[in-house]
C-alpha cells in the first residue's frame, strides 16, 4: 500500500469517528484528499462516495438506539433521499463557487443553534403556551398539529439532503442541531437518526458520482474502509458520553470547522 493510501485509510477511520460522533468527517476526510493531491472537484466527489462507508458503519453500531425508529427514519429518509437526488444534479450541472461561499455560514448557523438548543425549546414551549386554546377537537387538533410537523421536519431534512448531496461539509452538524429541536430524547438516539437519514443523502448522490463524476476509486476504497471502522466505533462513545459536554464538543467544533472552511 503506498503512503497516500495508507494516510487515506487512517484520516478514514478519524473521519468515521468524527462523522458518527460529532457529524464533522468531512473536517478530516476532505483536507485529507486534498492533501494527498486530488483537485477540489475530483476530492469533492471522492469524499462523498468515500463517507457512505460512515453510514454503513454508523448503522451497524447504533442498532441499540435505532430500535423502535423506523417510521421517523423512512419518512426523512425519503426527505432525504430526495434532497440528496436534487443536490447530486446541482453539483453536476452548475458550477459550486457560489454554494461553497455559503457553506461557513450554514455550518456556523448550524453549530450556534445546537449551542443555544435549550434556550430555543425554552423560548419555543413559552410561545405555545401563550397561544390561544383552539376550537376544533383535542384529537382532531393533535392530529393535524402531528402531520404539520412531520411535513415541516421532513421538508428541512429534504433542503439539508440538497445541501448534503450538493457538498456536504458539514452537513452532519447542521442535521443535528436540526433534529436536537425536534423532540426531547438522548443524544445517542437523534445522533444514530441524524447519520441514517444524512447517509442516504450521501448514498444517493454517490451513486450518480460513480456513474457521472470522476472519482479517485484508490482514494475512496482506503478512506471508505477507515470510515467504516470509524463508524462503527462512534456510536459507543455518544452511547457513554455526558450529554451536555458532547453537545458543546460538537457544537464548537461546527463552529471550528465553518472557520476553516471560510478561510481554507
Amino acid at each position: 500500500m503506498s503512503a497516500e493510501l495508507a494516510w487515506l485509510l487512517l484520516a478514514g477511520v478519524g473521519a468515521g469517528l468524527t462523522g458518527s460522533v460529532a457529524g464533522l468527517a468531512s473536517l478530516v476526510s476532505y483536507p485529507s484528499l486534498l492533501a494527498a493531491g486530488l483537485p477540489p472537484v475530483v476530492a469533492n466527489v471522492t469524499n462523498t462516495v468515500a463517507m457512505f462507508g460512515v453510514t454503513g458503519g454508523t448503522i451497524a453500531g447504533s442498532r441499540r438506539e435505532l430500535r423502535g425508529q423506523g417510521r421517523r427514519i423512512a419518512w426523512l429518509g425519503l426527505a432525504s433521499f430526495l434532497g440528496g437526488a436534487v443536490g447530486a444534479a446541482l453539483l453536476l450541472t452548475t458550477p459550486a463557487e457560489a454554494f461553497e461561499a455559503i457553506v461557513p455560514w450554514l455550518v456556523g448557523g448550524g453549530a450556534i443553534l445546537l449551542l443555544l438548543r435549550d434556550r430555543i425549546r425554552a423560548w419555543a414551549a413559552a410561545r405555545a403556551a401563550a397561544r390561544p386554546p383552539r376550537q376544533d377537537s383535542p384529537a382532531d387538533g393533535e392530529q393535524r398539529r402531528t402531520l404539520a410537523r412531520a411535513f415541516g421536519w421532513g421538508v428541512i431534512v429534504f433542503v439539508l439532503g440538497i445541501y448534503g448531496g450538493y457538498f456536504g461539509a458539514g452537513v452532519g452538524i447542521i442535521a443535528l442541531a436540526v433534529l436536537v429541536l425536534e423532540r426531547t430524547e438522548a443524544l445517542a438516539v437523534t445522533n444514530a437518526v441524524k447519520n441514517v437519514a444524512t447517509g442516504v443523502a450521501n448514498g444517493t448522490a454517490a451513486i450518480a458520482y460513480v456513474f457521472f463524476a470522476p472519482v479517485d476509486w484508490p482514494a475512496a476504497i482506503a478512506l471508505g474502509l477507515g470510515a467504516v471502522i470509524g463508524g462503527f466505533l462512534g456510536p459507543g462513545i455518544v452511547r457513554v458520553a455526558p450529554e451536555c459536554p458532547l453537545r458543546w464538543l460538537v457544537g464548537l467544533a461546527g463552529l471550528g470547522l465553518a472557520l476553516h472552511l471560510a478561510t481554507s
